[in-house]
């Protein structure tokens, strides 16, 4: 229990070596590709899956919005894998880290509006300016809607990372809370140990739900500029 309560979020290395790129590479041999034409269950269950996440992003998008799906469905196994990565013993979550997080945000953020103020300059300038704005508040909104503008990329990060990591808080200390109560009280030990499998059970639905909000929000993100 004098274990640092964010001990598990620090960056781990060897002899010194971040191995932070390793981690994020681990995730990637569980999405095998198969050589033969026929693949067995376990290939067939994951190709459904991806093409029935897919066909949620892309029904709202033109046919130049479904130039993106590769980049939004290997987004989403990415962040998906990574998060559930998090909720192995001794592990590391590189998405509890927000320049992780914002190192993907702004990059697919900035891409959609590149794309917008490109292919839709007109439309994209009007967000900043509603129709029927009264003059004296024009300045004021086109500063508001700057702000609100650049704030989304921040918004995508920050949300998955205090999502992810608020879960592996309460898991540490209610993990740490049964230690403690196991000689203490049986009784009270046995009801914080069924409270951590049913927060462990709601964590691993949240690594799922929050890779697909992220990677959703960047899809919106994308219909508007498209």
């Amino acid at each position: 229990m004098n274990e640092n309560l964010f001990a598990s979020f620090a960056t781990p290395t060897i002899m010194g070596i971040p191995i932070v790129i390793l981690i994020i590479l681990i995730p990637s041999i569980f999405f095998p590709s198969s050589p033969r034409l026929l693949g067995n269950r376990l290939m067939s269950l994951q190709q459904w899956l991806i093409q029935l996440v897919l066909k949620q992003l892309m029904v709202i998008h033109n046919i130049k919005g479904r130039t993106w799906s590769l980049m939004l469905i290997s987004l989403i196994l990415f962040i998906g894998s990574t998060n559930l990565l998090g909720l192995l013993p001794h592990s590391f979550t590189p998405t509890t880290q927000l320049s992780m997080n914002l190192g993907m945000a702004i990059p697919l953020w900035a891409a959609t509006v590149i794309m917008g103020f490109r292919h839709k300059t007109k439309k994209s300038l009007a967000h900043f300016l509603p129709q029927g704005t009264p003059i004296p508040l024009i300045p004021m909104l086109v500063i508001i809607e700057t702000i609100s503008l650049f704030i989304q990329p921040m918004a995508l990060a920050v949300r998955l990372t205090a999502n992810i990591t608020a879960g592996h808080l309460l898991m540490h200390l209610i993990g740490g809370a049964t230690m403690v109560l196991t000689f203490i009280s049986p009784t009270t030990s046995s009801i914080t140990f069924i409270i951590l499998m049913l927060l462990t059970v709601l964590e691993f639905a949240v690594a799922l739900i929050q890779a697909y909000v992220f990677t959703l929000l960047v899809s919106l993100y994308l219909h508007d500029n498209a």
